[in-house]
C-alpha cells in the first residue's frame, strides 16, 4: 500500500477534506441561523454534492478493505477453484456496474455542457461540475475492486 502525503493516501485525504468541509459548512449554516436568523442556501447544495463525492471515494476504500457485503457462508461451500472464479466474476460485475454508472454520468455531463447548460440554484455553478465527481472518483473504486480481487485471489492461493 503506497503512502502519498504525510503518510496517507490521496483517497484518504480527499475523504477527510470532504468530511471536514461538510462539517465546517454545516456549522456555519447553524451559526448563521442562530446569529443572523437566516439560512445560507448554498450550504445544502455543497454538502449534498460533497457527500456524494465522499461516498464514491469511500466505496473504493471499502472494496479495498474487503468491507463490501458478501455471502461468506454460501461462498465457503464452493471448492477453492470455484471460489476463485466467483471472486473474478463479482469483481468484473462490480467494475461493470461502475463502468455503466460512469458511462451514463459522462453522457449526462455532455448533455449538460452542450444542451441544457443548467446551473445550480444557489451558487449558479454549472451542474456538470458536480456531476464530474462520480466518473473522476470512480477511479478509486476501480482501484479498490482490483486490490480486493488481488488480495482475495492471493489468499486463495496461500490456502490451497
Amino acid at each position: 500500500m503506497k503512502k502519498l502525503l504525510f503518510g496517507y493516501r490521496l483517497d484518504h485525504w480527499l475523504v477527510a477534506i470532504c468530511m471536514a468541509a461538510m462539517v465546517v459548512i454545516a456549522f456555519l449554516n447553524v451559526l448563521s441561523r442562530y446569529i443572523f436568523h437566516f439560512s445560507l442556501a448554498a450550504t445544502e447544495e455543497l454538502t449534498i454534492n460533497l457527500f456524494v463525492w465522499m461516498t464514491t471515494i469511500g466505496i473504493g476504500i471499502a472494496f479495498e478493505r474487503g468491507g463490501h457485503m458478501g455471502m461468506v457462508t454460501f461462498f465457503n461451500l464452493f471448492p477453492k477453484k470455484m471460489q476463485s472464479a466467483c471472486i473474478i466474476i463479482y469483481s468484473l460485475l462490480a467494475a461493470g456496474l461502475f463502468a455503466v454508472l460512469d458511462w451514463y454520468m459522462i453522457d449526462a455531463i455532455y448533455d449538460e455542457i452542450t444542451l441544457f447548460q443548467a446551473r445550480s440554484a444557489s451558487l449558479n455553478i454549472p451542474v456538470w461540475i458536480y456531476y464530474l465527481g462520480l466518473p473522476v472518483f470512480s477511479l478509486f473504486v476501480f482501484r479498490g475492486i482490483y486490490q480486493d480481487a488481488k488480495t482475495r485471489l492471493t489468499d486463495q492461493d496461500k490456502e490451497g
